[in-house]
């Protein structure tokens, strides 16, 4: 028998479905394609002993995640935007379940890479449609809290991913639990499609077949930025440290100048672009972009950084370096929501306390690391200056979302929230590239462990710096707009 309808109980919401389960059905997969990121780091060693893998085979594990993560996202963007966005939602979570079910049964490392890039591709697909959706529906404070959710769904991924991948292992063991891993996304998945189906609007344009006929996605702009995109991070997450692969860049940076020439071109010639550029220079939308990547560029690496100083000079094991960072993110997951609470209130104020208190962590973090490797101090004692940037991160990730697109109209809120989640995806790529390497290059040069976690935490500092400086000067802006 066929349910009635609920009343729409909120007037921001056009949809059948309250504003709860429209968040429940758009971040249940969120939470999946997330946890996906993580989950993996921890399994490398018992993937390439069950599949006779080298290391770097196992790392195309992550890096065709992140690689097919990354290129389709603005693509992606344009294509809801224009054909409808749960669509496009299903369709990536289709993709993403079907990729983890045959990472699961993969009999061979090169199917198991084939099928992490299927997920990868599942989740640029639908991650940007997460974004348009809650644009188009929720406005004001709804919106705000809507982000806060979001933030709080990132933070919890944080923590499930590396803890849940650990404990499936051992009680699996080595060869299954692997894929125990990828195996618990397919019913996650298959609950996603099924709520998406019930809870999120249809937003499929009913032009006729003859228009839509004529719908123009800009394929060349589509091609040349995915290839761009493709470019850009190849170097970063292909790290089988053959110089010749940083050859791929200017390559890549090459093939940005001519997408932007040709956005201009198409939009002069009245022909809708795939991306408009004047959307990108627009100083909220601009400083937003580069608040994001900066962010995710020095925070993300902290995650890498911490535990190998853990594991690797304080001989203590993988569960006790992932335990460490519990308390940040379980912060995280709370200041999400409270800073989404506060934001159109507070602006770029708030911004502005997460970057002060994430810088302060990192800080304190170098101040405490001699103390514990000197006895004084328990190793537990790290988690204590980080919970602050848990905290940091809860103020800028969702808050910078509310107040980047704040101004975007919902048309275009698809391909806008694509671009904002590359600058996430570059962000994570190059920091988590680099920032390692400056530890890995000192203490192989000879330098203490403590010089060289000192050192890549000075580069997350600086990093963090200049994300405070771009979010100052939208501050200003937020100031002289009144």
């Amino acid at each position: 028998m066929a349910t009635k309808p609920e009343p729409n109980k909120n007037p921001q919401l056009p949809t059948t479905s309250s504003p709860r389960k429209l968040m429940a059905a758009l971040l249940t997969p969120l939470f999946m394609a997330l946890m996906a990121i993580s989950v993996v780091n921890v399994a490398l060693t018992p993937i390439g002993n069950s599949l006779n893998a080298g290391s770097s085979q196992t790392q195309w594990v992550v890096s065709g995640y992140a690689l097919a993560f990354g290129v389709p996202l603005v693509a992606a963007g344009r294509i809801g935007d224009a054909t409808g966005r749960r669509r496009m939602f299903m369709i990536g979570v289709s993709f993403f379940t079907l990729g983890s079910l045959l990472s699961a049964i993969a009999p061979t490392i090169e199917i198991l890479i084939a099928a992490r890039v299927l997920q990868g591709l599942g989740a640029g697909f639908f991650n940007p449609q997460t974004t348009g959706i809650i644009q188009a529906n929720f406005t004001g404070q709804a919106r705000a809290r809507a982000y806060g959710m979001f933030g709080t769904v990132v933070a919890l991924a944080v923590i499930v991913g590396p803890v849940l991948g650990g404990f499936l292992i051992q009680i699996f063991g080595d060869s299954l639990g692997w894929r125990m891993m990828f195996l618990v996304n397919v019913p996650i998945g298959l609950a996603g499609l099924l709520l998406a189906r019930l809870w999120v609007p249809n937003d499929r344009p009913s032009a006729p077949s003859a228009q839509r006929a004529r719908l123009d996605l800009d394929p060349v702009g589509m091609t040349t930025l995915a290839l761009a995109i493709f470019a850009v991070l190849f170097p970063f997450v292909e790290r089988s440290g053959n110089p010749l692969v940083w050859a791929v860049l200017p390559i890549g940076l090459a093939f940005i100048a001519f997408f932007i020439a040709w956005e201009k071109r198409y939009k002069k010639a009245g022909r809708p672009p795939m991306l408009d550029i004047d959307l990108v220079t627009k100083p909220a939308f601009r400083n937003g972009i580069m608040i994001v990547t900066l962010y995710f560029l020095g925070n993300t690496s902290v995650w890498l950084v911490i535990p190998i100083y853990v594991q690797n000079h304080l001989g203590q094991s993988a569960l006790t370096a992932a335990l460490i960072t519990i308390p940040s993110s379980l912060l995280s997951a709370f200041a999400a929501p409270w800073a989404g609470r506060r934001v159109l209130a507070m602006g770029r104020r708030i911004v502005m306390l997460g970057f002060g208190l994430s810088l302060t962590s990192i800080v304190a973090t170098m101040l405490t690391v001699t103390p514990v490797e000197q006895g004084l101090l328990p190793v537990w004692a790290l988690a204590v200056p980080l919970i602050l940037i848990g905290a940091g991160g809860g103020l800028v990730i969702s808050p910078n979302q509310t107040l980047t697109l704040a101004s975007v109209p919902p048309a275009i809120s698809g391909v806008a929230g694509g671009v904002l989640s590359l600058g996430q995806r570059m962000g994570t790529a190059i920091g988590t590239a680099i920032i390692p390497s400056i530890l890995y290059g000192l203490v192989e040069s000879g330098a203490h462990w403590n010089v060289g976690l000192i050192a890549s935490f000075g580069a997350i500092v600086l990093t963090l710096s200049l994300g405070l400086a771009f979010t100052v000067a939208d501050r200003r802006r937020e100031l002289r707009e009144g």
